[in-house]
């Protein structure tokens, strides 16, 4: 991480939620951590941020990211998609691959790698395709995509399951060769067929084709057994019932090398706002019930679900504010993601401030294999940094945020704390809560060079 991106003294923020702590950061680099640090007598400049108040924590790191781009630019790009990571606290994110074309080659997942370093707002990691054109049918390049400038490691067919138990064997061991992970949307097909939301009460009362419970819990049962038999990396979406966190658990207790993540959405919403038929609540997996709510939060605190992942899913206006059987499904959550596991897990007393560093960005960037990412706020480690103001309130309207995306589920839910700045490798690209500048990859590298 060579070269100058500015010198930084970010004095008296809480780190982790800890102790009140001075942290300078140059060239991209955490030079030093203590108290008392002072810009006085240095030979360069120094910006000084005051952060009394502030907790300062890694960027965060998203495992599950919808860009659209490219293809559906209608919906979202990498640069606007970004742009709302960087205001969510995100230095790095992983962009799923049902793009426009597929990202099943080694040329697509670099032309979105490629877009993503010319935006400059976070790192964005491609995720490649299970198999070519999500059809289910052949794997996709695993292997070029692997050893492309991507660097691809997650591979995902999300949005479809990989339903047929021969095709996921082959992929787990297929990506074995270099420690990758496939990361499953666990949704048996046949059970379904038709589904507008969660299977229970509510589908009962309002007469809408019901998304059993089993239909994750028995794909994610198959595959952590399928993960064992071959000795792979299994991770598996968007977690959302009580009983697929029991079968994760069963797994982990066995040593099954296997990984899952919960979205902020299922941490805090229920199938009980289905009732209002509006699409904004219509998602995949369906929201489900208080109990799975429950059970999901208790899962994320005791480390059976290892992270958040927001599967930020934004749609064109006129793909949501329709009639709910035609609406798609997605929700977006970049920017509204800390707040709500905030809210969920740390004011709840479920998690701390160091609890929430390990399941928005350690665990991630571990999944992912992102070296430079998720590391601790330590002298000597890469300057992903985050100043959160826990204290803050405001109320969440889509019509100001950076994503295209207007289908916040939280549209007019007042949310605690607010992302006061983040520090992307070393760079500021929010300051006071705005967007400030992207990180100028093609500055710094000429100047390495």
């Amino acid at each position: 991480m060579a070269g100058n991106t500015g010198t930084y003294l970010i004095q008296g923020a809480s780190i982790l939620g800890g102790a009140p702590a001075d942290l300078l950061i140059r060239d991209g680099i955490i030079a030093e951590v203590g108290t008392g640090l002072s810009p006085e007598g240095q030979a360069e400049d120094i910006t000084v941020i005051e952060a009394a108040g502030l907790v300062a924590l890694p960027g965060m790191v998203d495992v599950h990211t919808h860009l659209r781009e490219p293809g559906r630019e209608d919906a979202e790009t990498v640069e606007t998609g970004t742009r709302a990571a960087a205001l969510g606290g995100y230095t790095a994110v992983h962009a799923m691959a049902n793009s426009t074309p597929v990202a099943d080659t080694a040329g697509v997942v670099e032309q979105v790698y490629t877009l993503g370093r010319a935006a400059g707002w976070v790192d964005v990691r491609p995720v490649g395709a299970v198999t070519v054109g999500l059809a289910g049918e052949q794997l996709a390049e695993l292997g070029a995509m692997a050893d492309s400038r991507a660097r691809v490691r997650m591979f995902s067919d999300d949005g479809i399951c990989v339903h047929d138990p021969v095709l996921m064997r082959r992929a787990l061991e297929y990506v074995k060769a270099f420690d990758g992970v496939v990361a499953q949307h666990a949704q048996e097909p046949r059970l379904t067929a038709g589904a507008q939301m969660n299977e229970g009460e509510v589908s009962a009362v309002l007469g809408l084709t019901g998304w059993p419970a089993v239909a994750e819990e028995s794909i994610i049962a198959r595959d952590v057994l399928l993960a064992q038999h071959v000795g792979s990396r299994l991770h598996v979406c968007h977690v959302s019932t009580a009983g697929s966190v029991e079968i994760i658990r069963w797994a982990k207790e066995r040593g099954i090398n296997v990984t899952a993540e919960v979205t902020p959405h299922h941490l805090l919403l229920t199938d009980d706002l289905v009732r209002s038929y509006d699409p904004v609540f219509k998602v995949n997996p369906p929201l489900r019930t208080d109990a799975d709510v429950q059970a999901l939060r208790a899962g994320l605190a005791d480390g059976t679900i290892d992270v958040v992942g927001t599967d930020h899913a934004p749609h064109p206006s006129e793909h949501k504010e329709c009639e709910w059987a035609q609406a798609a499904m997605g929700m977006t959550g970049l920017e509204t993601a800390l707040s709500v596991v905030q809210h969920t897990m740390i004011e709840t007393g479920l998690m701390t401030w160091a609890d929430f560093a390990r399941v928005t960005s350690a665990a991630a960037a571990q999944i992912g294999r992102l070296e430079d990412q998720g590391r601790p706020l330590e002298a000597g480690e890469p300057a992903n940094v985050i100043l959160v103001d826990p204290a803050a309130r405001w109320t969440v309207d889509p019509f100001k945020m950076a994503t295209m995306g207007r289908n916040s589920p939280f549209k007019g839910r007042e949310l605690p704390g607010k992302v006061v700045a983040t520090f992307f490798k070393g760079h500021p690209t929010v300051l006071d809560g705005e967007l400030n500048t992207p990180y100028p990859h093609a500055a710094v590298e000429a100047g390495a060079a």
